[in-house]
């Protein structure tokens, strides 16, 4: 039989070979119930019991998955989010998963810990597809490699302490003008779950934290000044009070301890040593700024004068129309407070050039969309190229091919650990859209003696892959340029496309000549 001879061709069994490893490397799950962790965030009240976030390494279907809370199952996001916030603070919360039991204590209303539905495949997904903010910084003043590099470090222990997970931050460099100038630098910088606001006010803002008494500075946020700060511990943070204010609105007041160095202690004695005593307190207030903006003003006991104070109270207001959105956003101030006391400013200002925001539930429906038109158009190009020769034995082989290559092309973007994002996903259907082209070459060629032409079968495919390999040639060198162009943004379409006509031309290509040569030899 043809379709056991075509089995026992080496060009096919090469082609199994990447199919079953593409296969194994998405690892399709049929059982998809329950939820997995994401992420946990670091000193949190689930970090200190023990609970890990994965690894940039673990695979998503891999990820660490919740069976129990408290011996009740827990099937869904909502069932994990409603135990959490009925269980009362202090509590145990013993979290049975599938690797081992942990035992909880509630201290902070939120565990610091990101659940998500547990992953179908090991396909990892960009922006577009899971949700997030994308945002594109340009430093204000001119910068070296080494400085952007120094620069990004930063970004990221700030964006890690502030909690955010699935972060991607890459230099991008902007294209030189004709007559040589320099390049302009540029960040990336996508965040999966986070806002707007979030991304505005930890990545763009410099995060300068000045405490000045009688305007005069005393200390300022980063390890220099600052060498402990107060986090996920109810003892000595957290929101403390809240009372009704005018117009309806609520008030609430959030608090935390840090510790200062020794250099900032003395600076603080200094200040108020000649500072006279009013009713108790100092006369002049401890002020705190952010980027130069008054944040808070505290009173400074009169016992604390001409003293080097190593403990310092920081505190500021969180205004809400509803009391549990006072308290979300007294919260949300806290923790962005902290991170900036313990991560310090940025060395320089980052102006937002661009700042795209996609809702998770839009990604999702994208997804289903892409993968049925996906589909269609496969089946399209198949019934198109049987009406063109009618012969079954041309058109199932290239409906073969396209899956195939579909296929290879994921289970390496899965092994490679590589986020799809839309970029991507157009450079999946260019590389399939040359495969069909490629395709059409060789189906010629093939077919040309039935048109009374006498070419050997070898010297057809050797015209036809000559033809399949000039027009990969230039692909690539097309695609080259798009890893600087602009911001950097194409770099997935020319990635994918790149990887989709290599995965073709030494892969499939070969594969699809072969099953047409056994096929249509009489």
């Amino acid at each position: 039989m043809k379709i056991s001879k075509i089995l026992k061709k080496s060009r096919v069994l090469i082609l199994l070979f990447f199919i079953v490893i593409s296969f194994i490397a998405i690892n399709p799950q049929l059982d998809t119930k329950g939820i997995s962790i994401k992420y946990v965030e670091q000193d949190s009240t689930a970090d200190l019991s023990g609970v890990q976030s994965p690894t940039a390494d673990t695979s998503p279907t891999n990820y660490e998955r919740i069976l129990k809370i408290n011996n009740q199952e827990i099937k869904t996001t909502q069932d994990y989010s409603d135990i959490v916030e009925q269980t009362n603070l202090n509590a145990i919360l013993r979290i049975t998963t599938n690797k081992q039991e942990y035992t909880v204590k509630k201290t902070t209303e939120d565990l610091g810990m990101k659940v998500q539905p547990v992953a179908r495949t090991n396909i990892r997904t960009g922006l577009e597809l899971s949700g997030g903010t994308r945002v594109v910084l340009k430093p204000e003043t001119e910068i070296t490699d080494l400085e952007r590099d120094n620069l990004i470090q930063i970004m990221e222990y700030r964006l890690n302490t502030y909690g955010l997970s699935d972060i991607s931050i890459r230099k991008a460099d902007g294209q030189s003008n004709l007559f040589g100038g320099t390049k302009e630098k540029y960040i990336i910088v996508e965040i999966a779950g986070a806002t707007e606001q979030e991304v505005s006010e930890l990545i763009a803002s410099q995060g300068l934290f000045e405490a000045k008494i009688a305007n005069e500075t005393v200390f300022t946020g980063g390890e220099n000044d600052v060498t402990y700060v107060c986090r996920n511990d109810g003892t000595c943070s957290g929101v403390r009070d809240c009372m009704e204010i005018e117009n309806g609105e609520y008030y609430c007041k959030f608090e935390f301890v840090i510790h200062l160095s020794s250099k900032a202690a003395k600076k603080h004695a200094e200040v108020t040593s000649d500072l006279g005593v009013i009713d108790g307190y100092l006369s002049e207030k401890i002020d705190f700024y952010l980027d130069e903006i008054l944040v808070d003003s505290l009173n400074i006991g009169e016992d604390l004068k001409g003293i080097e104070a190593t403990q310092i109270m920081i505190s500021g207001p969180g205004i809400g129309e509803t009391e549990e959105e006072a308290i979300q956003e007294a919260l949300g101030q806290m923790n962005k407070l902290q991170t900036i006391l313990l991560t310090g400013s940025l060395p320089v200002k980052l102006d937002i050039i661009k700042l795209d925001t996609i809702s998770p539930i839009l990604g999702e429906e994208f997804v289903k969309n892409a993968m049925l038109v996906g589909l269609l158009a496969i089946l399209a190009v198949s019934i198109i190229i049987f009406l063109r020769y009618r012969n079954l034995k041309i058109s199932i082989p290239v409906l073969i091919a396209l899956i195939s290559e579909v296929i290879i092309i994921l289970g390496f973007s899965a092994l490679i650990k590589y986020n799809l994002d839309l970029a991507a996903i157009a450079g999946i259907i260019a590389a399939v859209g040359t495969g069909v082209d490629d395709q059409i070459v060789i189906i010629d060629e093939v077919t040309k003696g039935e048109l009374g032409y006498s070419y050997r079968w070898k010297e057809r495919l050797k015209k036809a892959f000559f033809i399949i390999f000039a027009a990969y040639v230039t692909t690539v060198a097309a695609m080259l340029p798009l890893f600087r162009a602009g911001a950097g943004l194409l770099r997935g379409f020319a990635l994918i496309t790149i990887l989709g006509i290599t995965i073709g031309v030494f892969i499939t290509r070969p594969a699809f000549a072969t099953m047409m040569e056994k096929l249509m030899e009489e």
